[in-house]
């Protein structure tokens, strides 16, 4: 018997949600007033789908919210989300999230409210959005970093070039290289592939590679990937909706900020509100106008504006003018797979974001699982061993492993293993795997 979980709105970060969690054995039952909407997830996704209106009795009922293990309501308007929930909890639902943008209501003071009217969690995209790429400045030499129980293991991404002298080496060539003992490589993108490394494969030139590693090591990828620590200190930013608003609340106290936005009125609202943030307008697609601004001697430059395509080739411009960093945000799938083999650095999509936020909810606390890595086809799964069966009789390179999937981390109490094909796996350890779909069932199969 699955979790029953109840996700009302079937929009982009709903199917995201359902599609993350119909891998995993829960029954899935999304709501949605459009039935397009609706039709489109049923026939791509493993869920049941109920036609209505999420702030209906009716509708509730008729999706069994009453059994929910989690109801989640994610459509785009904050105020149905709010409604959607309180009800939601009233009818049964044990634990209950709800999708808002207003800065407001995310203020910690404020949260007892929510509580009170049921609702255990609120979840801002924008706001979680902003963070992730305050991360991503702070670990500038990374296109992606993940974090697991804290950060004790972090998962990162990286693209290699000629200069790299991992480049044209076999991964078995690299085992004696004592940087190795705390770090390894879990996957590899190549012109929009997702290879799971054997001792056997080779790193090409342009790689894109993720490693797993110590919290200790992660400065060793540095020095193995022979890329040079490089500080960020001035920023630009284009675009002046809200994401580009909270995100440049957040990097203002550490960064100098630009940020350059078309519309007159929004710009003086946006001044009025940011401290140290250098406020421009501008037609921001004017690359003449951006050089103006100073585009040539910035650091980092985000493109937050609403259109996936201007934050793409805008991205690409500033990377041509010699800006070490860039971040765009898109918000169609589509673009996401295309992305790292066009040349932008990292990527961000609010709504995945999101996604991968609440199903760390949903995996029992005990590891902030991810799910989606962008552009890469492969998951990052975690299992606790609860029974003694073969997986803690043999070591791993006996167990028949899926060969498109690898054991990326394990986590042993307050010990944390990298683990190699002798390593043997105990009761209660934390399993950290890297798989491609098609391997899911099998690993199924073997932890449970």
């Amino acid at each position: 018997m699955g979790m029953n979980i109840v996700i009302a709105g079937a929009g982009d970060m709903g199917y995201h949600l359902a599609q993350q969690l119909s891998f995993e054995n829960k029954n899935i039952i999304l709501i949605d007033q459009d039935k397009d909407v609706l039709d489109n997830a049923s026939a791509h996704l493993d869920v049941l789908s109920v036609l209505g209106d999420v702030t209906s009795f009716d509708v509730l009922k008729n999706a069994d919210v009453r059994n929910a293990s989690m109801f989640m309501a994610v459509t785009t308007s904050e105020k149905t989300n709010i409604i959607a929930a309180t009800l939601a909890k009233q009818l049964g639902a044990k634990r209950v999230i709800a999708r808002v943008r207003n800065h407001e209501y995310l203020n910690p003071e404020h949260e007892i409210y929510f509580k009170n009217l049921g609702i255990d969690n609120l979840i801002s995209p924008t706001v979680l959005c902003s963070g992730e790429i305050f991360r991503m400045m702070k670990n500038s030499t990374f296109t992606e970093v993940f974090e697991f129980e804290g950060g004790k293991l972090n998962v990162v991404g990286i693209p290699l070039d000629q200069s790299c002298s991992l480049v044209n080496k076999q991964i078995s060539e690299m085992r004696h290289n004592p940087l190795f003992e705390d770090i390894k490589i879990i996957a590899i993108v190549r012109d929009q592939l997702t290879i799971i490394p054997r001792g056997n494969t080779f790193i090409r030139n342009n790689d894109h590679v993720f490693f797993i590693s110590h919290k200790r090591a992660v400065s060793s990828i540095i020095e193995l990937v022979g890329q040079q620590k490089i500080s960020i200190s001035r920023v630009m930013i284009i675009g002046g909706e809200d994401m580009a608003y909270t995100t440049a609340l957040k990097l203002e106290k550490d960064y100098r900020v630009t940020l350059v936005h078309k519309e007159k009125e929004r710009c003086k609202w946006l001044a009025e509100r940011l401290n140290d943030t250098l406020v421009i307008h501008g037609d921001y697609k004017n690359i003449e106008l951006l050089i103006e601004e100073g585009l040539e001697e910035m650091d980092a430059f985000i493109s937050l504006t609403e259109s996936s395509e201007t934050n793409i080739i805008t991205s690409l411009s500033a990377k041509n003018h010699g800006v070490y960093k860039t971040i765009a945000h898109v918000d169609t799938r589509e673009y996401i797979h295309i992305s790292h083999s066009i040349g932008v650095d990292s990527l961000i999509n609010k709504k995945l974001v999101a996604a991968n936020e609440i199903t760390r909810y949903l995996r029992k606390g005990k590891i902030e699982s991810i799910s989606g890595i962008y552009g890469v086809d492969a998951e990052i799964i975690q299992y606790e061993i609860t029974k003694s069966n073969r997986v803690t009789k043999y070591p791993l390179k006996e167990l028949h492993f899926p060969t498109s999937a690898i054991v990326a981390g394990v986590i042993r109490g307050e010990d944390v293993f990298i683990p190699d094909g002798n390593f043997e796996l105990k009761l209660h350890d934390q399993v950290i795997i890297l798989t491609l779909p098609e391997a899911k069932y099998a690993l199924e199969k073997l932890f449970h």
